[in-house]
């Protein structure tokens, strides 16, 4: 398994909020926007993102932490293994990634995802 992205998930009531700050006077692009969440960032590598999340789609908390794998199955099985509880998943998302839940040793909630 090899980890492609790690995406930080701030939470905040109105997304929207963000776009003046980030995209108007920063500059990132806006890479998707859902009404529930906004990701702004770059495509050319990846290196720059930041979502901000009224929740974590499907009426599911805000993660944490977002972590781009080549394969979900792969680290679900690997975090039930080792013993994690998984809090919601895995499960196919309408928005195209699969993804589930777990939390890390220090109770911050992540996602773990791979998009279709």
């Amino acid at each position: 398994m090899k980890v492609h992205r790690i995406v930080p998930n701030i939470q905040t009531a109105d997304p929207a909020l963000a776009k003046r700050f980030y995209h108007d006077i920063l500059g990132l692009e806006v890479l998707m926007d859902f009404g529930w969440i906004a990701t702004y960032g770059s495509d050319q590598a990846m290196t720059v993102q930041v979502s901000f999340l009224s929740q974590g789609g499907n009426d599911t908390p805000v993660p944490d932490l977002s972590i781009e794998v080549d394969s979900v199955d792969e680290a679900h099985a690997a975090f039930v293994a080792a013993g994690f509880t998984i809090e919601y998943g895995p499960v196919d998302e309408p928005w195209g990634v699969r993804r589930f839940y777990v939390r890390d040793p220090f109770g911050k909630l992540v996602n773990i995802l791979a998009h279709a």
